[in-house]
């Protein structure tokens, strides 16, 4: 894991046991390529979901949603076309792409929102 943000770091961690929680399967995290990171990969009821995760302490500079460019999107595009097509063609076909925001006071995780398949793949 090459995050070297705490806040990063436990929104992460939070996000993983609230989507084991819900019967997702973790099968990758923080996966680098060179032009960006994907920081969850999982299946999910035969279906393989990336997953942006975006933590915050405070809606000062936004919600962690809005957080989410476009840019990081077509980013994120590129990673999971990597991913899926060229090194895992044997995972499954349908693909979605979701955001959890996490949200963090003193250290403490206190809320956490998943909005499901960000862009129509």
């Amino acid at each position: 894991m090459r995050i070297s943000n705490p806040i990063g770091v436990l929104g992460e961690e939070a996000a993983c046991r609230y989507l084991m929680g819900l019967g997702y399967t973790i099968i990758e995290r923080n996966f680098r390529k060179g032009y960006g990171e994907i920081d969850i990969i999982a299946t999910h009821k035969d279906v393989l979901v990336f997953i942006e995760v975006k933590t915050r302490t405070s809606e000062k500079f936004g919600t962690p949603f809005e957080a989410v460019s476009q840019k990081k999107l077509q980013t994120l595009l590129k990673g999971v076309n990597f991913y899926k097509y060229v090194l895992h063609p044997e995972l499954p076909d349908t693909i979605r792409i979701d955001a959890i925001g996490v949200t963090v006071r003193n250290g403490v995780v206190i809320n956490i929102e998943q909005i499901e398949n960000i862009t129509q793949f």
